[in-house]
């Protein structure tokens, strides 16, 4: 087989790689990008979006409640989950159509099929069609992504328990759907499957859920749990599972000393992630991967072969979208002569729950573990008069400040909590100090407003 020569050859259209093969196209370079199966990677497809969507149309069916006082009075009303699929198919194919524009536009070639290396910066392309190619980069570019881990536990796998993909798919309402992880992904379906109708158990391994976070911050997700009577088992263990996902499965836990069977219909795993690496060959290409499976990268994305580099999810960076864009940023530079690199970056998330958690910054566990003293502001959201007119008063906002007045770290908890997150990481960004926001004139009622009794809030002495 004839290998076909190309500048530029990327592997996975995730964010990283559809941005890079855009932007090299562009600059007239011969550019190659092969992509298994989802065109422009799992955000607009199968993951943040796509779930983004359907717990929105969750959302909209917790407001069609006399309880909650909105002024909404509505007769008996069922949950359309063919429509609420429907609904989330009609974005996603949107977004693949806005994707195969973008790519003939550039002029890179999409090259749907799976890649393994052969040789250094060599891949045969199994292709979809049923054909094959053989592909050589001067430079390669990986940003194959990761997929949902499946814990080895007896049973488990035979169960065909459903992922994130599958439950974003789901045209029914599981009766008792148990939830395998209290992470976000966990807590984000929990919360709109419940909502939906549906009956749901989560089984945490840890003591807290999201446990990496403050312990003030888990324990008011654990609050929300409850109040939106969702059962949450903390500190269990899944001992061995029989039955079929989708029809009836039977759980055996241990929780609280002794052992729990839980009889359910539905089986989601939340429990973390396997980089998509385990198929490339990668060893052939000369790039080493670490004791995970993840990409061996420098600063700058270089792999351990000469001119390969690794982006996103495999190269072991932070799982969010946003950060696989600044990969391909970082990247980019890296080939332009530019000096953008991975060190110091300040990122940001967010949990969409309802209300959201956003962060930035240093924790204040984290603050403690590394010995930086700060003083602390927090203020509950009721004092956020935005909240007042939502009716979502429930949860809180804090930050750390440091001696120079400069903020170190941001969460909040609390409806908006995303759009306060973006104000005040622009600050961090500036390196402006916490008065700056303090003094400033917020249009009312806003939920940025909230960042003012927040900065003029009696601030304690240095932690």
């Amino acid at each position: 087989m004839t290998a076909e020569h190309y500048q530029n050859l990327i592997i996975g259209s995730g964010e990283a790689g559809k941005y890079l093969a855009w932007n090299l196209a562009k600059l007239g370079q011969k550019t190659a990008i092969v992509e298994r199966s989802l065109i422009g990677g799992s955000c607009p497809n199968i993951a943040c979006l796509p779930s983004k969507n359907v717990i929105y149309s969750a959302k909209a069916a917790s407001l069609v409640d006399p309880v909650k006082g909105l002024g909404v009075v509505a007769g008996e009303f069922q949950i359309d989950m063919a429509g609420v699929a429907r609904r989330k198919r009609q974005m996603v194919d949107e977004l693949v159509a806005l994707h195969l524009a973008n790519f003939k536009a550039s002029g890179a070639e999409l090259i749907l099929g799976e890649a393994r290396f052969t040789a250094a910066k060599m891949a045969k392309i199994a292709l979809n069609s049923g054909d094959e190619r053989l592909l050589h980069g001067e430079r390669v570019f990986l940003c194959v992504g990761s997929r949902a881990s499946i814990p080895d536990v007896a049973g488990l796998a035979a169960a065909q328990p459903m992922t994130y993909i599958e439950a974003l798919n789901l045209e029914r309402l599981p009766a008792h759907l148990v939830i395998l992880g209290g992470g976000y992904v966990g807590l984000e379906f929990a919360q709109a499957m419940r909502r939906f109708g549906s009956r749901v158990t989560i089984i945490q391994h840890g003591e807290r859920l999201l446990d990496r976070e403050d312990p003030d911050v888990s324990q008011a997700l654990l609050e929300l749990m409850q109040d939106e009577v969702i059962d949450v088992l903390l500190s269990a263990k899944l001992l061995n599972v029989t039955g079929q996902s989708g029809t009836s499965v039977n759980l055996t836990v241990t929780f609280g000393g002794e052992e729990k069977l839980i009889e359910a219909t539905d089986i989601l795993v939340a429990a973390g992630r396997t980089p998509n690496t385990d198929r490339l060959d990668v060893g052939r290409a000369g790039v080493a991967l670490n004791a995970r499976g993840y990409i061996q990268v420098d600063e700058r994305l270089r792999t351990t072969a000469a001119d390969v580099w690794a982006m996103g999810d495999c190269a072991g960076s932070p799982q969010f979208t946003h950060v696989g864009y600044d990969d391909f940023r970082v990247v980019l530079s890296d080939l332009t002569g530019g000096d953008r690199t991975t060190g110091g970056r300040l990122i940001p998330y967010c949990l969409f729950t309802d209300p959201e958690l956003a962060h930035v910054g240093l924790s204040e566990t984290e603050a403690r573990a590394q010995n930086v003293s700060y003083r602390l502001a927090k203020v509950p959201m009721s004092l956020v008069m935005r909240m007042r007119t939502l009716s979502q008063t429930r949860g809180f906002m804090k930050a750390l400040i440091g001696a120079d007045d400069r903020i170190l770290g941001f969460t909040a908890f609390g409806a908006e909590a995303s759009e306060l997150l973006a104000a005040v990481q622009t600050a961090m960004l500036g390196g402006l100090p916490y008065t700056a926001l303090r003094d400033a004139i917020f249009t009312h009622p806003t939920a940025a407003e909230g960042l003012i009794p927040l900065f003029t809030s009696g601030l304690p002495k240095t932690q």
